[in-house]
């Protein structure tokens, strides 16, 4: 803990998480929303790695199953992930396929590296770095809104490409496998309790 810099644990207060009033250290119930209190989540960890492994889980025939199938009088198409990154790229829509794949892979899979790091992290009480990893956490919550870009995408061109017999365009199972993951990353990141970051560089470590 750098010095001068008392923690609210370590002064015997609690914030609540909810409203984010903060309490007296003992105190049950917030006195502004009277939602519980907790100084810190002792299962927190637990449900982090619960929720990214099933992340991860879903993430796998997200991109090996068909994204968008296409189906018309002389053509029936399937595309994955990366298949129609490639094809956006083919076609010269750069910008388009940088956003898919910037969306689709590189938020995805560095959000599992960033909380799988936070996890160990915290469970290793490395004290350095406190501060920053504070800022990954943030990072990570603040893109977990853009993962869904590729999920809306193809909801839109399923709901407006349906001319019956001339063409039609479904979403196919990883649309499904792939908003999944997105969720159970998102909840992984909700479930991790970023007070115990700071808990490495005091004596109240893992108490």
């Amino acid at each position: 803990m750098p010095p001068g810099v008392t923690t609210a644990r370590a002064a015997g207060l609690v914030a609540c998480r909810r409203c984010g009033r903060v309490n007296a250290g003992r105190a049950v119930r917030c006195q502004r929303c009277h939602g519980p209190i907790r100084s810190r989540d002792t299962q927190s960890l637990q449900k982090v790695w619960a929720w990214l492994i099933a992340g991860l889980i879903a993430y796998i025939p997200a991109n090996v199953y068909p994204m968008l199938i296409t189906a018309s009088l002389f053509q029936y198409d399937e595309q994955t992930i990366v298949g129609g990154v490639i094809e956006l790229i083919h076609y010269g829509n750069y910008g388009i396929a940088g956003i898919v794949f910037a969306a689709s892979v590189m938020i995805p899979v560095g959000k599992f590296i960033a909380i799988a790091y936070l996890a160990i992290s915290v469970q290793r009480g490395r004290p350095a770095n406190a501060h920053r990893r504070h800022k990954l956490y943030d990072v990570v919550e603040f893109i977990g809104r853009w993962s869904m870009i590729d999920v809306f995408v193809v909801a839109i061109l399923s709901a407006l490409v349906q001319l019956k017999a001339v063409a039609t365009i479904n979403p196919g199972i990883a649309a499904l496998s792939f908003a999944l993951s997105v969720i159970f990353t998102m909840l992984s990141a909700m479930a991790f309790d970023p007070r115990l970051i700071w808990d490495a560089e005091g004596p109240t470590a893992h108490e």
